[in-house]
């Protein structure tokens, strides 16, 4: 089995790039089960003084995310940026060991984010996040109207999404990423 973590950089309720994540759990292969957390907007803003006792949430990212075979992002952008509540996730794991050269795929929502992919995919690198290129797609849902349902019953976008979770599945096994749950000190 591989657990993946799926990390939305919007909070929107209508957000497409958090419905499209949700669809991807949806239509997740067997053996693959995707997991959309739900609480980056709990985060604090980062602050390192804050890294010697934890704020619950920064602990909750933090176990979920080592206890994750792979990531899963999908963001906007944001003024030609990855949006702040992506930053700021990715700011809270900087130091986080379990995070070093762990498969991630970067999903975009629409080809027009660029910036924001580019942006995105170096913090990524700069943090040792092995990112799964064949895993990362962009799906062009940006006037689609499509909610999650309509992601799920299209056949090209759930094709897509079902490929990407492949690819993201392979290689966490192809290179021994899958590991026991992460059991905080």
């Amino acid at each position: 089995m591989s657990r993946l973590l799926a990390l939305c950089g919007s909070l929107r309720a209508a957000s497409i790039n958090a419905a499209l994540l949700r669809a991807a759990a949806r239509v997740a292969p067997p053996p693959v089960v995707v997991q959309v957390f739900g609480g980056l907007g709990d985060l604090p803003l980062f602050n390192p003084d804050l890294e010697r006792d934890l704020p619950p949430a920064v602990r909750r990212l933090h176990e979920a995310v080592a206890a994750a075979d792979a990531l899963l992002i999908a963001s906007p952008e944001y003024a030609h940026g990855v949006s702040g509540t992506i930053k700021n996730a990715l700011d809270w794991l900087v130091s986080f060991e379990p995070f070093v050269h762990k498969p991630v795929a970067v999903l975009n929502a629409s080809p027009r984010a660029h910036h924001a992919d580019a942006a995105l995919r170096e913090t990524l690198r700069t943090m040792s996040a092995e990112i799964v290129e064949p895993a990362s797609v962009s799906i062009p849902l940006l006037g689609a109207h499509l909610d999650e349902d309509g992601m799920v019953d299209s056949p090209g976008v759930s094709a897509a999404l079902r490929d990407a979770l492949g690819a993201l599945h392979d290689a966490a096994h192809g290179r021994g990423m899958l590991r026991p749950p992460f059991q905080p000190t």
